[in-house]
C-alpha cells in the first residue's frame, strides 16, 4: 500500500472518530438504541487510541461532545505508559484544558471512574490536584459535590486543611464551622430558612427532606439559582412551576440549539402567542454566535430535516430537528442580508411552528435547492433520503459530475445523528463533504472541517489542521 492511499485511510479513519465524538453520547437514537450506540463508539476509541494517539488526544481541542471527552481523558490516563514523554506532557496540557471547560459535575463523575479503575498514576493525581486548586471556590464545590471531592480528595492522597477536612469527613463533630457556607449547611440540617441560602441543587434536597411544597420551595429558592438552572426548569418543570422564574430568565443569552430544544417544548399556541419574544431570542442568540463572520456568506441556501425522524428518542426528544433549528437562524445571520433561502423538507416556512412530520425527501429540496443558485448550500439532515430512496445520491452525483465539475457551490452536509452501525454519520454521496453536527453553534467550524472529508487532503494536512486547533486550544503560538 502507497503512503498516499494510506495517508488517506488514516485521514478518514481519524474524521470517522471526530463525527462520531461530535454526534453520539451513547444514548438510544431513533434508528439505534443505546447499546448499539456504546457498542459502536466504545470500537471507535479503542481503535483510534491503539493507532493515532497524537490524533486521538488532538480530538480534545475539537467540538467533541462532553461525553466523548471524559471518554478519551479516561482513556489516555488509563493507558498511560503507552507513549513518551513528550507527548504525556502535551496530552496533559490538553486534557487540563478540556477539563477546565468541562461541567464540575462531569469532572467529579470522571474522578470516580478513575478511582474505580484503579487508576492512581501520578500524572493522574497530578491532574486532579491541579484541577481542585484551580476551583475559584472550593466550599461551594465541597457543599454541592461533597461527594465527589471526598472521592477525589481520597483518591489523589491530598492535603486538606483542617475546616474542609471536617466538613468532608466529620461534620458531626463540628459545633459550628467558621466557613459561612459551610455553616449554612450545617444550619439547614435543623433550620428550614437556611435551605433557601444554599446552592439549589443541594437545597432541592433539603426542601424534600422538610416536605415543602414543590411551588413554593421554587418562589423562594429563585434568587440562588444560576441562569442555566433557571432555563432547564423551564424545560423539565410544569409551567405552573416556572411562572414566577420565567421572568428573569434571558432566553438570548441562551446557546442557539439549547433554546431551540425550549422553544420545540413549547405547545404550538405557546409558541404562536410568544412569538416576538421566541423569534427575537433564536436571531439574537445567532447573531451572537455568527460575531464577525455575520453576513459574510453570500448566498446561502439550506436544505433542513424536519421528517418523522428528527423527534429523535426519549433520551435525546427533538434533538435533531433542534440542530435544525437553530442552524436556520445561524444560516440567517451567516447570509449576506437578504441572501439567505430556508428549504424544510415538510414544504413548511414557518420555523417557529414546526413539529416531526413525514417522510425524508431529500433529493426533491436538493433540486429546488440548486435552483436557486446559491454560492452554499448546506444540508442538515440524518441522512435517510426515503422518498424515493437514493434520489438525493443521484442528484448531487450528476450535479458534481455533470453541471458544477469546478465546485462553484459550496455543498456541505452537516449530520447530527451518529449511525451506529456504520461507525459514522450517514453521508448523501461521496463527492460531498460531511461532518457531525451536536450543537449548530460549531456549524461555522464544522464546515471548515467537513473539507477534509472530499479526498482532496492528506494526512499531513489534517495533522496540520489539528496542531493548529490545539494551539488556539491552549493559547499557544500556532
Amino acid at each position: 500500500m502507497s503512503e498516499t492511499i494510506a495517508g488517506l485511510i488514516a485521514c478518514e479513519d481519524a474524521l470517522m472518530f471526530v463525527n462520531a465524538a461530535i454526534t453520539s453520547t451513547g444514548q438510544r437514537e431513533f434508528h439505534h438504541d443505546a447499546r448499539e450506540q456504546q457498542l459502536s463508539l466504545s470500537f471507535l476509541h479503542a481503535y483510534m487510541r491503539e493507532n493515532y494517539r497524537d490524533l486521538y488526544a488532538g480530538a480534545l481541542a475539537l467540538n467533541v461532545n462532553d461525553t466523548n471527552a471524559m471518554l478519551i481523558v479516561f482513556n489516555l490516563l488509563v493507558h498511560a505508559g503507552d507513549v513518551d514523554v513528550e507527548s504525556r506532557r502535551r496530552e496533559g496540557r490538553l486534557i487540563a484544558r478540556r477539563l477546565e471547560l468541562l461541567p464540575q459535575h462531569r469532572v467529579y463523575h470522571l474522578f470516580g471512574a478513575l478511582r474505580r479503575a484503579g487508576v492512581n498514576n501520578r500524572r493522574t493525581r497530578a491532574i486532579i490536584r491541579d484541577w481542585l486548586a484551580g476551583r475559584r471556590d472550593p466550599a461551594f464545590d465541597a457543599v454541592k459535590y461533597r461527594a465527589g471531592v471526598k472521592s477525589a480528595a481520597r483518591h489523589a492522597h491530598l492535603p486538606l486543611d483542617g475546616e474542609l477536612a471536617r466538613f468532608l469527613f466529620a461534620p458531626q463533630s463540628v459545633k459550628r464551622f467558621s466557613t459561612p457556607l459551610f455553616e449554612t449547611w450545617r444550619r439547614a440540617h435543623y433550620e428550614q430558612a437556611a435551605l433557601y441560602e444554599l446552592p439549589f441543587t443541594v437545597a432541592e434536597g433539603f426542601a424534600a427532606k422538610y416536605g415543602i411544597p414543590r411551588e413554593r420551595f421554587l418562589e423562594r429558592i429563585e434568587p440562588r439559582m444560576t441562569r442555566l438552572e433557571r432555563f432547564r426548569l423551564q424545560e423539565n418543570a410544569q409551567v405552573g412551576e416556572t411562572s414566577a422564574i420565567r421572568r428573569n430568565t434571558d432566553l438570548a443569552a441562551m446557546g442557539p440549539t439549547r433554546l431551540a430544544s425550549y422553544v420545540l417544548s413549547l405547545t404550538l399556541d405557546d409558541r404562536s402567542k410568544r412569538r416576538t419574544e421566541l423569534t427575537g431570542a433564536l436571531r439574537s442568540a445567532a447573531r451572537r454566535v455568527a460575531g464577525h463572520r455575520a453576513g459574510t456568506w453570500g448566498r446561502v441556501t439550506a436544505v433542513l430535516d424536519d421528517s418523522h425522524s428528527t423527534s429523535g428518542s426519549a433520551q435525546k426528544r427533538h434533538r435533531p430537528l433542534a440542530v435544525a433549528l437553530a442552524g436556520h437562524y445561524l444560516l440567517e445571520a451567516l447570509a449576506a442580508p437578504g441572501a439567505y433561502r430556508p428549504l424544510w423538507l415538510s414544504g413548511r416556512t414557518d420555523a417557529l411552528l414546526l413539529f416531526p412530520h413525514g417522510p425524508t425527501p431529500l433529493g426533491m429540496r436538493l433540486l429546488d435547492a440548486l435552483d436557486t443558485a446559491p454560492e452554499r448550500l448546506i444540508v442538515v439532515s440524518d441522512g435517510w433520503d426515503n422518498a424515493p430512496p437514493g434520489l438525493a445520491a443521484d442528484v448531487l452525483r450528476i450535479w458534481r459530475s455533470r453541471l458544477d465539475p469546478e465546485g462553484r457551490v459550496a455543498i456541505t452536509h452537516l449530520n447530527p445523528v451518529y449511525d451506529a452501525s456504520g461507525y459514522d454519520v450517514r453521508r448523501l454521496a461521496p463527492s460531498v463533504p460531511t461532518a457531525g453536527v451536536r450543537d449548530a453553534e460549531d456549524l461555522p467550524a464544522l464546515v471548515e472541517l467537513a473539507r477534509f472529508a472530499e479526498g482532496r487532503v492528506g494526512l499531513d494536512d489534517l495533522r496540520g489542521y489539528f496542531d493548529e486547533q490545539a494551539a488556539r486550544f491552549l493559547g499557544e503560538p500556532a
